[in-house]
């Protein structure tokens, strides 16, 4: 667990800030990607591989900067 709190630590706060908005919001019309790959996931549809790879892409620097958020700089 210290080798993922030590890359955490060394990753930027506000790019990741940045990169998590933009890309959790990114397209902004006609409805955001992660958004709508969450509505797929609670209604059992995401079946595809590229919507999967989407979500994972569009929700990545979130789950990153919730991680930072929770396990760094403890």
């Amino acid at each position: 667990m210290t080798g993922l709190r030590n890359l955490l630590d060394k990753l930027p706060l506000a790019p990741l800030l940045i990169f998590s908005v933009l890309l959790g919001l990114a397209p902004f019309v006609p409805e955001p990607h992660l958004w709508e790959k969450l509505k797929m996931l609670g209604a059992g549809t995401l079946t595809e591989p590229m919507d999967m790879f989407d979500l994972l892409m569009h929700s990545a620097p979130a789950l990153l900067l919730i991680a930072k958020l929770t396990l760094g700089n403890k």
